[in-house]
């Protein structure tokens, strides 16, 4: 199992990235979250991993912040929560307001997650709050860069599609995405379009 890639990042689109460790391309999926605090293309990137492996595949899932990588896990624990909804739920919210929302049983706040309905919430709530009260506690975090991104035109049109396939309306992502100036970089767009669905 890989538990972890030290190398250069290449490409990135928003969910997934390949990283260069010695020649070799690694495609790892992400949370929005974490897409948005990537260094630029071909600077270091360090990632710890969790390895899924299927019939038919084996996916690499990276994490910049230990915490995500937990929350994953537990995520993954709770019957009825694949990968893709874990993602979906690590992109919605940051992990302290994801935290803080399973601890309070905000269940408003987690049905606001597309794909998350009120009974896949209400059981990570069950199952999930004394953990989540605990707030990761000894579980450092990891610094992040943000970097730049490219022109507005393209910009828009890469936060859009990631929204979209998270299961956000495209007119609402729309909606969100004309309050963040043009001059804005990718990842921070995305962030500020994410922080503005978490209201």
């Amino acid at each position: 199992m890989i538990g972890g890639l030290r190398g250069k990042l290449g490409r990135k689109t928003p969910g997934e990235i390949l990283v260069d460790v010695g020649g070799v391309l690694y495609q790892v999926q992400l949370s929005l979250q974490a897409f948005a605090a990537l260094p630029a293309e071909g600077e270091a990137v360090a990632l710890d991993v969790v390895t899924e492996v299927r019939e038919d595949a084996f996916v690499l899932f990276g994490f910049l912040d230990p915490r995500e990588q937990m929350l994953f896990r537990w995520l993954r624990a709770v019957s009825g929560v694949g990968p893709k909804l874990a993602l979906a739920v690590l992109s919605g919210l940051p992990v302290d307001e994801t935290l803080g929302a399973l601890a309070e049983g905000d269940l408003a706040r987690l049905t606001r997650i597309p794909g998350l309905g009120r009974k896949t919430s209400e059981r990570l709530v069950l199952e999930l709050r004394d953990r989540a009260r605990e707030g990761l506690a000894g579980v450092p975090t990891r610094s992040r860069s943000v970097a730049a991104g490219g022109g507005p035109g393209a910009r828009d049109e890469e936060v859009l599609s990631a929204l979209v396939n998270l299961g956000y309306k495209r007119i609402d992502a729309e909606k969100a995405l004309r309050n963040v100036a043009p001059e804005v970089p990718l990842e921070e767009a995305i962030r500020e379009v994410l922080r503005r669905f978490a209201r």
